[in-house]
């Protein structure tokens, strides 16, 4: 965590300077609106950019309503993109104004006049900047809106060393964070139940946030996910959203009768809700451990109720375990210096803040500044992690970049090939 603060606080300051050349070229787009000449808009225009700096902070660090950290961080990203296009157009004005300079004083030209010297920024340039750095943000609503329910499969092939020849060759699915409270499209959630089917997995994972505050945000749509079947079965755990701690009116009896219909749903749907404990699948006399736990976040602001120990306990002899486990920090750590045992551990969480890049070479999101693992596969020694982004979405009302995805897993056994290295 102190690296990760000393890292903010390197990015505050870059961006700061940034923000003391960027409000220069503010004004010269400006120039004939009076008021951007003023001392109130350089008042107003630094309570902006340090609000949001401290902002983004708070909203790593502190617990605040969730939907309050989504608008400042989005705020936040929608004004560095203006920044980031704009940036360009100064530097190239800039550019300009040095070859100017150096070819008058080539030219030697001497006057007693130092303000006949300076050389004016471009007024046009300027203002191409600002326009420009509009551009992106009509992309953004656009993503919004049309990234919401474009889910994506993407395919995983997972090598274990131990896995019994039995297993070798299942197909797995996972999905995440459903958070149906968010959900306005009936249909396109459909779609979405309909591509994983598809895919006929041989067991399906559910790694958590069913809801975004409390079970009956689940009603309208649990016909949907009761459809949500495997022949192997389909193993849930719990994430952050689903205990009601963010809805400030579930308290004592009505918080627990909240997280009981939760535990009802899953049952009602088929899915096997694992909490702290684990199951043993079994394929032609041959087993492999499927282990959950409740949700385990190393940032303060988010709840450790889940328990190893007890997941764990009368697994030794299975070859190969299965961790469901929603916050992918848990990964690093405890799983990795306390239970090596562990061969892969499935979570989500992240969303990859709906917000970024994802190609198959490349991937972006600011969130990697908050979860060294955020998106994909990772592996460190004998033991991996995969993070799902997110089949819904919540406080964004949609996707950008990193859109929604289904993962579909191949358990192969043996060693990888040297080319499939995370």
């Amino acid at each position: 965590m102190k690296g990760q603060g000393s890292t903010i606080a390197f990015i505050s300051l870059i961006l700061l300077l940034a923000d003391a050349y960027f409000i220069g070229g503010i004004r010269v787009a400006l120039q004939k609106k009076k008021f951007a000449q003023t001392i109130w808009f350089t008042i107003i225009y630094w309570s902006i950019c340090i609000f949001l700096l401290a902002g983004v902070s708070v909203a790593i660090y502190v617990k605040i309503p969730v939907g309050m950290r989504a608008a400042i961080l989005l705020l936040f990203f929608m004004l560095l993109i203006i920044k980031a296009t704009f940036l360009p157009f100064i530097v190239v004005d800039d550019i300009r104004r040095l070859v100017v300079y150096l070819k008058n004083r080539n030219k030697k030209i001497v006057t007693n006049n130092t303000a006949s010297n300076v050389i004016p920024r471009s007024e046009f340039l300027m203002k191409a900047g600002l326009i420009a750095g509009a551009v992106p943000l009509a992309g953004v609503g656009f993503g919004i809106i049309s990234g919401a329910y474009d889910y994506q499969v993407k395919r995983q092939t997972l090598y274990l060393p131990n896995l019994p020849k039995a297993f070798d060759g299942i197909k797995l699915g996972q999905i995440s964070d459903i958070h149906s409270g968010s959900f306005y499209h009936k249909r396109s959630v459909v779609g979405g139940v309909d591509m994983l089917l598809a895919e006929k997995p041989d067991f399906i994972f559910f790694t958590g946030d069913l809801v975004n505050n409390c079970t009956t945000e689940i009603y309208y749509y649990q016909d949907i996910f009761t459809r949500v079947k495997a022949p192997l079965g389909v193993y849930s755990c719990l994430g952050n959203h689903d205990y009601g701690d963010y809805a400030s009116w579930l308290v004592g009896e009505k918080r627990k009768k909240n997280l009981q219909d939760l535990y009802d749903v899953h049952k009602n749907m088929g899915w096997d809700l694992l909490v702290d404990t684990h199951r043993r699948l079994k394929v032609d006399n041959e087993e492999i451990g499927i282990l959950g736990i409740g949700n385990w976040g190393e940032l303060g602001r988010f709840p450790k109720y889940g328990r190893m120990d007890l997941a764990v306990k009368d697994t030794d002899d299975l070859p190969v375990k299965l961790l469901l486990s929603h916050d992918p920090s848990h990964w690093r750590a405890q799983v990795l210096p306390q239970y090596p045992q562990i061969d892969v551990m499935f979570s989500g969480h992240t969303h990859g803040m709906q917000f970024g890049v994802r190609t198959p070479d490349f991937q972006w999101s600011p969130v990697e500044y908050i979860y060294k693992e955020w998106a994909g596969h990772y592996q460190q020694d004998k033991q991996q992690l995969y993070v799902n982004v997110g089949y819904g979405f919540f406080g964004l009302p949609g996707r950008v970049g990193i859109l929604p995805e289904i993962t579909i897993f191949e358990l192969r056994s043996g060693a990888a090939p040297q080319s499939a290295n995370a």
